[in-house]
């Protein structure tokens, strides 16, 4: 099948997470990604272990491995003015161009927005940051955690105040970075869409705290409605109740609960039909007043039986229900594995590299870029549509390229 990206290049410059995850998307959806990184050190997350993935005198870190599928990896440095002239040679073939230098990072190289989109308009060049282009923070480096912080996020996730293990907690992953990435796909997609009609190329400018915010949803929508911050109910719902996991005998259960005819299956099974008349119980908006009476009265039922019997039962009324699994339980789920979310990718100088593949299906194709993670500078010979052999040899010798 055609991909839908295909003959679309893009000149990675970007690093980390929020950057790399959405240059890697863009592979999986069939776009020609070019990384370009520092010789001799590379993307940080390369020494960002353990634990690590080694093959033959390779040896990379496994997070590298999860946000750089599909790209074929050049060593230039473009500190110098050689490594940045090649670079910009580079940009003038380019369709996208992304990157997560500190605002003004890349001026000096000639390598920012207003230089390269004044010789190429066509060009759509994608800046993330921690805080944007503009504003008083503007300048400052912009980290996952810190967002998560200062954009509301751990002010939701955790244990309630006063709980033992209570206060703010991150999430478990990059989750400001991540959805930044999506994000500044999603608005490359939309740049070259416009480009087809206009010819026109974007200066996209994302930035993680504004990603943080948006990301906020229904909590941002709650506290701008109600004037009121919402407070943290660990794995609690804020909208719903029952909507969080239960402890059965032998380990715990998500039991979520979406509407009130659930609720009316759910308070049969545990033993209390009439539950589901008393006006204290019977709607959502009841259930989420009377939350510190109703959750311990199920909880104590919950407790008594295996989850296995709770589980069942659950799935025969059609009242959402799972397990609570590791990483590694998850990937051996018999929907998972029917799914083909764990998948591996070889040929390139890492060998072959376990990975997670892309959810997204078109046609019934999965978007899985073939090529694997890269070694660092693997694909140095892709520079010979830029400079010639003895220019080659030549910045090779100098250090310039790796």
């Amino acid at each position: 099948m055609k991909r839908a990206l295909e003959r679309v290049r893009v000149l990675d410059l970007s690093r980390v997470l929020a950057g790399p995850w959405a240059t890697q998307l863009l592979a999986d959806l069939g776009a020609e990604v070019i990384k370009v990184e520092k010789p001799g050190a590379g993307d940080d997350t390369r020494h960002w272990g353990p634990p690590w993935h080694e093959h033959g005198e390779e040896k990379v870190a496994a997070y590298f491995l999860a946000a750089n599928r599909g790209k074929r990896s050049v060593a230039i440095d473009f500190a110098t003015e050689e490594g940045a002239g090649l670079v910009r040679r580079m940009a003038a073939d380019a369709d996208v161009l992304v990157e997560n230098f500190k605002v003004g990072g890349l001026e000096k190289f000639g390598l920012d927005a207003a230089s390269l989109r004044a010789k190429h308009p066509r060009l759509i060049y994608a800046s993330i940051t921690g805080f944007g282009q503009d504003g008083p923070y503007a300048g400052r480096a912009g980290y996952d955690y810190i967002i998560q912080g200062m954009g509301g996020l751990m002010s939701l996730t955790g244990l309630p105040d006063g709980e033992p293990g209570g206060g703010p907690m991150k999430v478990g992953v990059a989750v400001a970075d991540l959805f930044t990435g999506m994000y500044a796909a999603s608005a490359i997609l939309a740049a070259l869409y416009r480009r087809e009609q206009t010819g026109e190329g974007a200066t996209i400018d994302m930035a993680l705290l504004d990603t943080q915010l948006a990301m906020l949803a229904n909590q941002a929508s709650n506290m701008l409605i109600s004037g009121t911050d919402p407070r943290r109910l660990g794995a609690g719902h804020p909208n719903i109740v029952p909507y969080q996991p239960f402890n059965a005998k032998d380990q715990p259960i998500i039991i979520a609960v979406g509407n009130d005819r659930q609720f009316a299956k759910l308070a049969a099974i545990v033993g209390h039909p009439e539950w589901a008349a008393d006006p204290a119980f019977a709607t959502n908006a009841a259930r989420v007043s009377a939350r510190e009476k109703l959750v311990p009265m199920i909880a104590g039922i919950i407790a008594t039986k295996p989850a296995a019997e709770w589980l069942e039962q659950l799935e025969a009324a059609g009242i959402p229900a799972g397990p609570i699994n590791t990483i590694s339980q998850a990937l051996a789920d018999p929907q998972v594995v029917h799914r083909g979310a764990q998948i591996s990718a070889g040929g390139g100088a890492l060998g072959e590299v376990p990975m997670v593949g892309s959810p997204i299906r078109i046609d019934g194709t999965r978007a899985d870029a073939p090529l694997p993670p890269p070694a660092l500078g693997e694909h140095g010979d892709l520079l010979r549509e830029w400079v010639d052999e003895a220019e080659l040899k030549r910045l090779k010798t100098m250090g310039i390229i790796g």
